[in-house]
């Protein structure tokens, strides 16, 4: 399903954080949002997934404005999987995936047969079974990480917003996670602070500077060393390796704004 951000501006305490930002994600993409700390990035998913209002401009989940639609039918279209989710106390992991299916519920609320598979389904995906009669306040938070990808995967949603998914995970299941991700198929919007990985897993970029879109489009197009200079403070090159893997090579030299200054040159004596 695709999705689309026209115009967005977003105001907190009189202040603006989103300036004019639009952005579009094809049916089955995954769309990265890159940037330094407090560019606006997880402002911007919380206004996707209908917890922060906008001031101007709409966001359209399959062409309909997200603000427009009851909060079932937006539950069931998109599924979120945030950094601060909190710590569930007295509930299993299955129990925690299975909330996943609430929008999918009857008047009555109950769990059916479709609804017991579509949750197995999603833990064993997520490489949750060996823990999934845990309490979910006793996992690692690379653990959380994955449950709560359970979750969303069991909403069977056509829109995944994703913040920081791979915080608190090693390499290895940061990999495991991604390729995940990407078998899925979902439209994806994924905030990512590892340029590396962004690089990795999305087929575009989104980079936002103090509240604005200043670049946009495939990876090898996004990732200009003017870009990585001029916004996220380092110098290097982007390129497509032989593996199809698009990697960021750094260069180790400073930049000219971190060198201390030269010493002025004593006078000469006369």
């Amino acid at each position: 399903m695709k999705l689309t951000v026209d115009q967005l501006h977003i105001t907190l305490d009189r202040r603006p954080i989103l300036r004019e930002v639009t952005l579009e994600a094809a049916k089955g993409d995954i769309v990265g949002l890159v940037g330094p700390n407090g560019s606006g990035k997880s402002t911007l998913l919380r206004t996707v997934y209908r917890s922060l209002r906008p001031v101007d401009g709409v966001v359209r989940v399959g062409g309909d404005d997200v603000w427009e639609l009851s909060a079932r039918t937006a539950a069931r279209r998109t599924a979120a999987v945030l950094q601060d989710a909190g710590t569930t106390t007295g509930l299993t992991v299955t129990e925690i995936v299975a909330l996943g299916r609430t929008p999918h519920h009857g008047l009555m609320g109950r769990d059916g047969a479709e609804d017991r598979d579509v949750v197995a389904e999603a833990v064993a995906r997520c490489g949750v079974t060996p823990f999934a009669h845990r309490d979910y306040a006793t996992l690692s938070g690379g653990e959380r990480q994955r449950v709560l990808l359970a979750r969303a995967l069991a909403q069977r949603p056509e829109l995944l917003v994703l913040d920081e998914l791979t915080n608190h995970l090693d390499i290895r299941a940061r990999f495991e996670l991604l390729d995940l991700i990407r078998s899925t198929g979902i439209t994806t919007l994924a905030v990512l602070h590892d340029l590396d990985l962004a690089a990795r897993l999305c087929d575009h970029l989104v980079v936002l500077h103090e509240g604005a879109v200043v670049a946009a489009g495939p990876v090898l197009e996004v990732l200009t060393p003017d870009i990585l200079h001029d916004v996220f403070g380092v110098r290097g090159t982007t390129e497509r390796h032989p593996d199809g893997v698009v990697r960021i090579t750094y260069a180790a030299q400073p930049l000219a704004r971190d060198r201390q200054p030269e010493p002025e040159p004593e006078p000469a004596e006369r």
